[in-house]
């Protein structure tokens, strides 16, 4: 409830004056005229003396309170007018409520900072571990070399291999930490034209066949009688997100598994969704695998290559599309990425005649 300082004032004096005026009426000789101007003048005098000490009171711990909030940034604080709030019902309950709230707010900043300062030393512990496993392989075999195993033809020629294959994935390393800070600083600009994502998928199976033919993975579309599927996307950003999640379903489903690429249609958008029927994923990682460097697995992941900044990519795409990516998973079901991209009508297709879906 709202106390304002005339409703305080008012109330006081009328308790001070209807006491005074009770004592008064035992006095002898004291009529009801002397007790009315007895009672009035209590209560007038009662009502401006409290009135004018609230007021004082109010005042000086609003000033106090105002001297405070201006020692801070200002900027960070949505006041209401200094006039505005001396006139308000009850101010200093209004300064405290804003006060609260900005201190509300600072909390949550202070703990986004310390997750942010958590996550700059995570990362940067996993950035000087992928660093470190190339550089050393790679160093190890060329100061062998330098040692004297130059001298063997066979050696020299397994070694420098080796150690060419230790900075190859360094250099992917490299280029994906750039691509992955040029996509969130948005240096990276999305050009979007109609893309036939079916023809797309096809030619990525093309080139995954060697892969998928070693573990014995099935590569298909649904619906099987799809001639096109056409979408408003970057083709080249939207072909490395099909590429990534392509190859992580067959890499880590199961031997002998299948992966299916389905595509659903509704009024504006193509939904793409990537499945496999391998292991799944554990559900206390899902929150974390768009995460860089984070793997569920960093045995098994290691033994199968990529840097580990592949789906953080994939997401940072899709979110550049103005859409975003979905996962599903069950332990021994499978897992599914899934995203939308808006649909391009047949009308708007340059030299085409109507293919959708």
């Amino acid at each position: 409830m709202s106390v304002s300082p005339r409703f305080i004032a008012f109330v006081l004096a009328l308790i001070i004056s209807t006491i005074t005026t009770a004592f008064l009426s035992f006095v002898v000789g004291v009529n009801r005229s002397m007790q009315f101007v007895t009672f009035m003048s209590c209560f007038l005098s009662s009502f401006f003396l409290v009135l004018y000490a609230v007021d004082i009171l109010v005042f000086r711990e609003v000033n106090k309170m105002y001297r405070t909030i201006h020692k801070l940034k200002m900027k960070d604080f949505n006041m209401t007018p200094r006039k505005r709030l001396i006139k308000e019902s009850n101010p200093l309950k209004t300064v405290n409520d804003e006060i609260f709230v900005y201190v509300t707010k600072k909390q949550k900043e202070i703990d986004e900072l310390r997750k942010l300062e958590l996550f700059r030393r995570e990362f940067l512990a996993d950035v000087s571990h992928e660093f470190k496993t190339p550089i050393f392989a790679a160093q190890g075999f060329i100061h062998t070399l330098l040692d004297g195993a130059m001298d063997d033809e066979k050696v020299r020629e397994r070694f420098l291999k080796k150690a060419a294959k230790n900075l190859d994935s360094l250099d992917i390393l490299v280029k994906d930490l750039l691509v992955l800070s040029q996509m969130e600083t948005g240096d990276i600009k999305m050009n979007m034209a109609p893309v036939d994502m079916l023809q797309m998928t096809l030619n990525i199976f093309g080139r995954l066949e060697n892969i998928a033919s070693d573990r014995k993975v099935s590569l298909k579309v649904k619906p099987d009688e799809l001639s096109a599927v056409w979408v408003m996307a970057d083709q080249d950003r939207i072909e490395q997100v099909m590429l990534n999640l392509i190859e992580n379903a067959i890499k880590y489903g199961n031997d002998h598994g299948k992966v299916i690429v389905h595509f659903s249609e509704s009024k504006k958008h193509i939904e793409i969704s990537v499945r496999d029927n391998g292991p799944g994923i554990p559900q206390e990682h899902l929150v974390r695998i768009f995460e860089r460097f984070y793997r569920v697995d960093k045995s098994r992941s290691k033994d199968r290559g990529g840097t580990g900044l592949g789906l953080a990519i994939v997401k940072h795409i899709i979110n550049a599309h103005d859409t975003k990516i979905a996962v599903m998973s069950k332990p021994d079901k499978g897992t599914t990425f899934s995203f939308k991209l808006e649909k391009v009508v047949s009308a708007t297709l340059p030299n085409q005649g109507p293919r959708d879906i």
